[in-house]
């Protein structure tokens, strides 16, 4: 009797219906984008929509891993027939991320294509789900992630321009003669300002220090740059490019 209420609440379980499937996609793209305003009002390289397509792809994994396969279990276990797929699943779920590593870059202290590599991720998570006939997940996930990357852009400039923390690497130019201290000493005594980062280069009788800075939140950079800069010891400064 237990066995039988046992199989039961699996087949409950495992019959999911469209509707449901989409409500738990929905509710990664909710849950993912939580975790990810965190990150982006930190300044942190992977934000809220890096999150949200990562959410969104783990879930559309998971769907795909529970509930996809069940046909085929039912053919293995009343028949001799010896079937895996999910042995082809689970190389692409290996081998996309060999391809979404190689997005990412860095440059200097900046890092790009987090993005990238998380929609590249997740698209390989929707063509698996359409490919084993579970289309309207599949359709949910791209509304989804054409959310995150298109229709938040306006939400995420406004998070950024409110609330986040900016940060970037600025190099300044010493005068002929001066020495770093005084100007470290002034950044860090700042309590609008923190010092991530810092080099010292000195040739030809030129000193630079690259500096990596990341403002409070809701403060813009450059006007602390531009204070920064009308010291005597400072000839020039000049921002990363990203």
């Amino acid at each position: 009797m237990q066995h039988v209420l046992a199989v039961d609440h699996v087949n409950r379980i495992l019959a999911l219906d469209n509707g449901e499937m989409v409500l738990r996609v929905l509710l990664a793209l909710v849950l993912g984008a939580a975790v990810g305003i965190d990150r982006e009002i930190d300044a942190q390289p992977a934000g809220f929509r890096t999150h949200i397509l990562i959410c969104l792809g783990a879930a559309l994994f998971g769907l795909i891993s529970t509930h996809a396969f069940s046909p085929f279990q039912s053919i293995r276990t009343t028949s001799n027939v010896q079937i895996d797929v999910t042995r082809v699943a689970s190389q692409v779920v290996v081998g996309v991320g060999f391809l979404g590593g190689g997005a990412i870059l860095k440059y200097g202290s900046n890092v790009r294509g987090l993005t990238t590599a998380a929609s590249i991720w997740v698209t390989a998570a929707i063509g698996l789900a359409v490919g084993l006939g579970y289309y309207w997940p599949a359709v949910a996930v791209t509304v989804a992630v054409l959310t995150a990357l298109i229709g938040l852009r306006g939400f995420r400039r406004l998070i950024r321009q409110r609330f986040a923390r900016q940060q970037e690497v600025v190099t300044f130019t010493l005068a002929a003669g001066a020495a770093p201290g005084p100007l470290l000493t002034a950044l860090h005594d700042r309590s609008d300002l923190a010092v991530r980062g810092l080099r010292i280069d000195t040739e030809d009788g030129h000193t630079e220090v690259v500096v990596t800075l990341k403002t409070a939140a809701g403060i813009g950079l450059e006007p602390l740059l531009s204070e920064m800069a009308q010291r005597d010891d400072v000839d020039e400064f000049a921002i990363e490019d990203r």
